[in-house]
């Protein structure tokens, strides 16, 4: 529907105290209300958008591959709204997007808007393979995707730390493109089905690269996290978390482009190749989480075992999202990420214990309000009590999360913490600490 079609007429009709208390008045209340124009549905008067309905909007800025935006703001947007990007598949559009997912009726629940992008070329899939998507600015789909999310967050006076971009196979890859081009852009991003961030990049005009989607495109952490980084060359912000699914017998884009995806965003975001936690939310499902643990980790991959390409299912992974993305209005907003931290650490021992003492140095520019502090003890090390911060779990990977009253860290500010523990011969102390997912130097 477009933002400036006429919308379904509507009536509205009098109410019976009014006719009793105005009697005298009912004939021409009845002849106005025949005589007057349609009631039209509920439109913003700044964007001439209906609510509750899906919209394409035109005109919404630099656009140098002719996408479509479509737009769905629900009659319950709350104000300076969240904004999610949901990205479609190849042969997919906007329009098929919002209605094979379940982000617009999240969207009447929690009061954020969604943006649909849509391919006009004919293969329908997102350009995430030519040199000029893969770098900021570069004049393809991410600069039109971008324009959209500006004339959201102009037009409705949106969240600009608010904006999260999500996806199904090329939208998957598109999810990647977007938080490795613009993580000054997007808080965060769920691929459902994807590869990593430059895995699908040739030269020759190609859409297609048969070596990435069949998997045998491998990369170190490091060679992976360097093409996010030169992506856009000399950010040193925070970056964006990320989510990420696939499914074992994925036979479009195969199973080990799962695993090349968590190398590139742990070592993006600092959180190390080891899970600090793993669980299973559903039967046949396995959730990993690197760089620290609970629902707004700073990267948390699902794999659903047995599962093929098409394995986003509606009505139960959404709803994952944005938990994710803490859009949904359970439980604190995501650990904001520090630009710099310095970490000292030493212990002193006695035969069979320890006790250690940690101090956290912020050595970024803005201030920290809430942190957790990940790290691994040494074999056979055992925490038995702690103070300034609690710690869980007790042996392994250890995230100590901050108290009450040492919750902000303002730049150059430090907080010691500590604890003691048990030991089994090797009474050193961690030699790597990760602050809200950013890695720490250490003296």
């Amino acid at each position: 529907m477009s933002a400036t079609a006429d919308t379904t007429a509507r009536r509205r009709p009098l109410r019976t105290a009014l006719v009793a208390l105005y009697g005298v008045l009912a004939p021409l209340l009845a002849a106005l209300l025949l005589a007057a124009p349609p009631a039209a549905a509920r439109t913003d008067a700044a964007a001439d958008v209906p609510y509750a309905t899906l919209t394409e909007v035109t005109g919404f800025g630099s656009n140098p591959s002719n996408l479509q935006m479509y737009l769905y703001v629900p009659e319950s947007v709350t104000p300076n709204p969240a904004v999610l990007v949901a990205v479609h598949y190849c042969t997919g559009s906007g329009p098929a997007m919002y209605n094979g997912t379940e982000y617009a009726s999240l969207a009447d629940r929690h009061g954020f808007i969604v943006v649909y992008p849509s391919v006009t070329r004919s293969s329908k899939c997102f350009d995430v393979s030519s040199p000029q998507a893969l770098r900021r600015g570069g004049g393809s789909d991410p600069v039109g995707i971008k324009s959209m999310v500006d004339w959201v967050l102009a037009t409705y006076d949106a969240d600009p730390k608010r904006v999260f971009a999500t996806g199904i196979s090329s939208g998957a890859m598109m999810t990647n493109v977007l938080l490795g081009v613009y993580p000054d852009v997007f808080a965060a991003g769920a691929a459902f089905a994807g590869v990593p961030f430059g895995c699908f990049a040739t030269t020759d005009g190609s859409e297609w690269n048969s070596a990435c989607a069949n998997g045998t495109v491998t990369r170190t952490p490091q060679q992976w996290g360097d093409l996010v980084r030169g992506a856009y060359p000399g950010y040193t912000g925070p970056r964006p978390r990320m989510q990420l699914w696939h499914g074992t017998e994925d036979d479009v884009l195969r199973y080990p482009n799962f695993g090349e995806e968590i190398k590139q965003w742990t070592n993006v975001l600092g959180a190390g190749q080891t899970p600090v936690s793993t669980d299973t939310p559903a039967t046949g499902w396995t959730r990993t989480r690197y760089g620290g643990t609970g629902d707004r980790a700073p990267v948390e991959a699902i794999s659903l075992q047995g599962v093929g390409h098409n394995l986003y299912a509606y009505g139960t992974m959404g709803a994952r999202v944005l938990t994710f993305f803490g859009i949904d209005g359970q439980g604190p907003g995501p650990q904001p990420q520090p630009s710099g931290c310095k970490v000292t650490a030493t212990t002193s021992a006695w035969s069979t214990g320890l006790t250690a003492s940690v101090t956290i140095t912020n050595t970024g520019t803005t201030a920290i309000n809430g942190w957790r502090l990940g790290f691994t003890l040494p074999a056979g090390q055992t925490i038995t009590n702690g103070w300034g911060a609690t710690y869980a779990p007790a042996t392994g990977a250890v995230t100590a999360t901050n108290a009450a009253y040492n919750a902000t860290l303002a730049p150059n500010a430090t907080v010691t913490i500590g604890y003691q523990a048990g030991h089994g011969g090797n009474s050193a102390a961690p030699g790597a600490f990760t602050l809200n997912g950013t890695a720490c130097t250490t003296a």
